[in-house]
């Protein structure tokens, strides 16, 4: 679909879509935004100004990791370009090309949205990444947007700098072809596009099946995420309970830290899911709506257990400072008890030590031995007494 075919007439309602908020979802048909012609930036205009050698442009393959034409369910053999591929469906009449993508840059990004006609901000927010979970539509083109997640081996989370890594994947849908732009060395699609092609059926329902495939995988990833920093939180609360160990609190921070950080990347996608299932309308295929509700209910599992888990982390935070004070209270009382016990015979020798004549007991002659005694048991008695209240 050309640009200039999908301009407004001169005075038309033109409605732009961006992602739903995460607090309101509405019904309705996901609407779309109409193509707009693309024009340079001024550094690109500045850019063209110079010499076109001062410019080095990487060829688009060097970020395509995979491209394949579909027909049936079954992948054309052979080798193809991303255009010679769109090439290759529009001369069949059927099927559809699957183009992924590692972290193209803006020259590499353009080359395809030019043969698959992309709306240049969808080119935009695949280039530069660091995106919202959403969903939009511009023209008859679906654009997902979803946060990958990976969980970082580590010995303790004491001696860990980063517990989840993140990433994106963005997937541009349309007719006949799917787009899948990947950010991030974790999460790589190999295992799904292989998975699919083994699936012939599912396959030949088209690029949606795609999209649900990839989703799935990302929802799929969030669990085995989950599940391993459920390990963390359960020993982190073993440790803050157990009577002999001492965790500093900074360290139930940081775990707290990562587990707001996937809260943002997961929590977010449950509105674009839910509109994927329900919304009027909605081009996805009803044999494909049915899996993204199965996708919607493992992401409402996914949410429910990083909510969980911030509720475990701040009661521990408030068990760990209480666990604290309760020791500074026992160092405290302690101290207090030898004070005392020590201020028995500094306050007897005070009392001896005064140079006063008329003192009897200075010419007693079992005096000494009468004032050790008198310290001795007192103090004894002190010993005895704060040892029953478990003060020492």
């Amino acid at each position: 679909m050309s640009c200039d075919a999908a301009r407004p007439e001169p005075g038309a309602d033109v409605r732009f879509t961006g992602s739903v908020s995460d607090s309101t979802v509405k019904e309705g048909p996901v609407p779309s935004v109409p193509s707009l012609p693309r024009r340079g930036s001024d550094k690109d205009q500045r850019d063209g100004d110079k010499d076109p050698g001062s410019r080095i442009r990487i060829p688009t393959a060097r970020a395509i990791v995979d491209c394949g034409v579909y027909v049936d369910g079954t992948r054309l053999p052979g080798k193809y370009t991303h255009q010679a591929a769109m090439a290759e469906v529009r001369k069949q009449g059927q099927g559809f090309v699957w183009v992924g993508l590692l972290a193209p840059d803006e020259g590499q990004m353009e080359s395809v949205a030019e043969t698959f006609g992309l709306h240049e901000l969808m080119v935009e927010d695949a280039v530069h990444a660091h995106q919202r979970p959403k969903l939009e539509r511009y023209d008859d083109v679906l654009f997902l947007v979803l946060r990958t997640v990976n969980y970082v081996p580590h010995e303790s989370v004491a001696t860990a700098s980063e517990i989840v890594e993140t990433g994106e994947i963005m997937v541009f849908v349309g007719a006949n072809f799917v787009i899948t732009v990947r950010h991030g060395d974790h999460s790589p699609l190999s295992n799904v596009r292989h998975a699919l092609e083994a699936n012939r059926e599912r396959l030949a329902l088209g690029p949606y099946a795609v999209l649900h495939a990839v989703a799935d995988h990302v929802v799929d990833t969030y669990l085995e995420v989950t599940q391993a920093i459920e390990e963390d939180v359960d020993s982190m609360e073993e440790a803050v309970f157990s009577p002999r160990s001492s965790v500093a609190v900074e360290h139930i921070y940081l775990l707290k830290r990562e587990i707001v950080e996937l809260r943002k990347s997961v929590n977010p996608l449950s509105n674009p899911l839910l509109r994927l299932t329900r919304s009027p309308g909605n081009p996805v295929p009803k044999e494909i709506r049915r899996y993204f509700r199965d996708v919607l209910d493992h992401h409402t599992t996914v949410a429910e257990r990083i909510a969980e888990y911030d509720e475990v982390l701040s009661s521990l935070v408030d068990a760990a400072l209480a666990k604290v004070a309760v020791q500074q209270n026992t160092d405290m009382r302690k101290i207090s008890a030898w004070v005392a016990i020590a201020a028995v015979p500094t306050m007897i020798a005070g009392i001896y030590g005064m140079n006063f004549d008329n003192m009897p007991e200075l010419h007693w002659q079992y005096g000494y031995h009468g004032v050790v005694f008198v310290i001795a048991s007192v103090a004894v008695g002190l010993f005895v007494t704060f040892r029953r209240n478990n003060w020492l």
